[in-house]
């Protein structure tokens, strides 16, 4: 009998040790995550005060501790946005926000190998796209479980979106020490890399090994962090997709102000105080036309604080913090954000083109129209150069005065799913391949050859994490760009290394360059 007790005791408590849940402690108080398989996952975790109230338009505050154990099993709401939850073509639902929104939004998720604890691994800190007023960390493409499970540990972060992330407005800028408005969203991202840096050995991190990583304005927001003094020390290495093509100088902080007056008006709003007033509904609810072409009403400003300097200037300066940079972008960036792709007149085709390439629109013209019976397929051929060739500009420029590598990819390969021959590898279509997050989306008809694919461009990540270096054993040799080799790595159903572009191809848009016209995507 006594053998018997012994027997389910002992399996009880080893049932009990088995079940319990991974925590951590961290400076505002203890945490509770969940377990997944090889990873430990804490989500939902307050890096700010919610920037609600009279903190709405203010930098970040700390958050407040707590007391006893803090469930950290799931996502917090996500930042103010509108959104369709079934997405749309070619972004369905994976790559769509999940659950509520609210201001009180500014919090952050870890993803932790198990066994981590005394060990100091790398991290990854990623920034989520979105055009900087949508997304957010928990995005079923963004979950870090497979990558944790690689080796490192892997962060995601909330920032404040749209007006309520970056609206500038003269009375907000008269409240302030420095004089400036704006920013919110990068001071709220600068706010998580602090936590990440103060925090980070909890899960068995190195805060010195930090990467900062992200996707269109996510990557957009990395060269940001790289080109402020405010996030110096803060991370040690930079993944930017899409993001480097996507990058011109920021708007001027007054051209910033002036939008935020006519929202104020727009919202029927006579002062600061009526604005902080309104209800997050009334804010998200409040519309301004779109700037022309692809610009956006809220986005980063030079505000001479953040950024002491035009982003062209402090890199060709060399004061900017100087990192190793993976950097790149798909092959069909363009066609998911150009509705009238396959359906553009010849005239249309041509225009979109002129007014690209100023006083090089004949040679470009007749570069990428020419020849082609679908003159969707040459804007298609000119976008896919003229970002590949921003990319190498900019590389270029940061190469003069940087100390560290830069690895440039080409991501080639379509994503199969609803009209996969019309977008192709899309704008952020990488993604889930990184993550190895394909199983998020169980309509797309993934094949061994996707997950090869997958289990390769992660590898490249992970070790660039890592080492500062993508290069490893079983993957095709990606080579360091420089001005001579011009070097950057296709990445697809064969990855191999390549020139970035023909002779005649660079020449034609270093034309576009001294010309009039922009090798910015937008």
């Amino acid at each position: 009998m006594k053998k018997f007790v012994w027997a389910i005791t002992t399996i009880l408590f080893g049932l009990n040790v088995a079940a319990a849940a991974p925590q951590a402690r961290v400076s505002d108080g203890q945490l509770e995550g969940r377990d997944v398989g090889v990873v430990n996952a804490f989500l939902g975790i307050p890096f700010a005060a919610p920037p609600v109230g009279d903190l709405r338009w203010r930098a970040p505050v700390a958050a407040t501790p707590w007391k006893g154990v803090r469930q950290a099993t799931s996502y917090s709401a996500s930042c103010m946005q509108t959104f369709d939850p079934n997405g749309s073509e070619p972004w369905t639902h994976e790559y769509v926000i999940k659950g509520p929104v609210s201001e009180d939004c500014l919090y952050l998720n870890v993803w932790v190998p198990k066994q981590a604890a005394q060990k100091k691994l790398p991290v990854m800190v990623w920034i989520h796209g979105g055009a900087f007023t949508s997304g957010a960390s928990s995005v079923p493409i963004y979950d870090g479980t497979k990558l944790a499970a690689k080796g490192i540990i892997v962060v995601s972060i909330n920032y404040r979106l749209g007006p309520f992330g970056f609206l500038a407005h003269p009375e907000l800028s008269a409240e302030t020490p420095q004089h400036v408005s704006g920013n919110y969203g990068l001071l709220d991202q600068i706010a998580a890399l602090r936590w990440v840096k103060e925090n980070i050995t909890a899960f068995g991190g190195d805060p010195d090994h930090v990467i900062i990583a992200g996707q269109s304005a996510g990557a957009m927001a990395v060269v940001d962090l790289m080109a402020t003094p405010l996030a110096k020390g803060l991370f040690s290495g930079a993944i930017a997709q899409s993001g480097v093509a996507l990058a011109g100088d920021l708007l001027s902080l007054s051209a910033a102000e002036k939008t935020g007056t006519d929202f104020a008006k727009s919202a029927g709003a006579t002062s600061l105080k009526d604005l902080r007033a309104l209800s997050a509904e009334a804010i998200l609810n409040t519309r301004l036309p779109m700037a022309p072409g692809f610009g956006l009403r809220f986005v980063p400003n030079l505000d001479g604080w953040i950024f002491p300097d035009t982003l062209s200037k402090l890199f060709a300066k060399g004061e900017y913090n100087d990192t190793p940079l993976l950097t790149g972008q798909t092959a069909d960036e363009m066609r998911g954000l150009n509705p009238k792709y396959n359906t553009m007149t010849p005239a249309e085709c041509a225009g979109m083109i002129a007014m690209a390439a100023g006083k090089a629109a004949g040679a470009a013209s007749e570069a990428y129209l020419g020849k082609t019976t679908n003159c969707s397929d040459g804007v298609t051929r000119f976008s896919r150069d003229r970002g590949q060739a921003a990319t190498y500009h900019w590389v270029l420029t940061r190469l003069k005065t940087s100390r560290h590598r830069v690895f440039v990819y080409y991501y080639s390969h379509p994503e199969p799913g609803p009209n996969a021959a019309r977008y192709g590898a899309f704008h952020s279509s990488e993604i889930p391949y990184v993550f190895q997050t394909l199983d998020a989306s169980p309509e797309r008809p993934f094949t061994a050859q996707d997950r090869k694919i997958s289990a390769t461009i992660s590898s490249y990540w992970v070790n660039f994490v890592k080492t500062f270096d993508p290069n490893g054993a079983d993957l095709a040799k990606w080579p360091a760009m420089d001005p001579t080799s011009k070097a950057v790595l296709e990445i697809g159903d064969v990855s191999h290394s390549r020139p970035v572009l023909d002779a005649a191809t660079l020449d034609l848009m270093e034309s576009i360059d001294k010309n009039g016209g922009s090798l910015s995507l937008f």
